[in-house]
């Protein structure tokens, strides 16, 4: 069985191992003597994290990789992209709860990005989570007590 560009699965060398879709990459750091490691994603160009590397017993060459550092670098990598993916997904989504007639609604505002033409779209649910409403606003909509106030107020009428 074979990874992406042909590759083997799975590659033990001391400078670069490959496994559970992640390579990990010992390389020259270019800001100083010393050696850095690269942690690439199968499929992503660009690496998810480089960090310091550990120098080897002749204080020239890198340490060579192993079993359990990889499986570290795995790691830290793997919570390097969650945490982004939560402040991305933190980015496009608000939300608050506004009191109607006795009842919370919960207010959604989700950014659709895009280079053409982003947008975002307001929606309202009730406490059961059922949508009550849902409209298009510009990507640049600023969600607040007082503008969801007003929405619920014009019976969901795009603002």
């Amino acid at each position: 069985m074979s990874g992406d560009a042909g590759e083997p699965d799975l590659v033990q060398e001391p400078r670069r191992w490959r496994d559970k879709g992640w390579t990990a990459q010992v390389i020259k750091n270019e800001d100083d003597e010393g050696w850095a490691v690269a942690m690439y994603l199968d499929g992503q160009a660009e690496p998810a994290l480089v960090g310091p590397w550990t120098m080897g017993r002749d204080k020239k060459n890198p340490k060579p990789l192993d079993g359990s550092a990889f499986n570290t670098l795995v790691k830290t990598a793997t919570e390097v992209i969650s945490r982004h993916e939560q402040q991305l997904k933190a980015q496009l989504h608000k939300s608050l709860y506004v009191a109607q007639d006795g009842a919370w609604l919960k207010i959604n505002l989700d950014i659709v990005p895009s280079d053409d033409e982003p947008y975002a779209l307001l929606s309202a649910e009730d406490g059961a989570g059922t949508r009550l409403a849902q409209v298009r606003v510009p990507a640049h909509f600023k969600l607040s007590k007082d503008a969801a106030e007003a929405w619920i107020a014009g019976g969901f009428e795009r603002p």
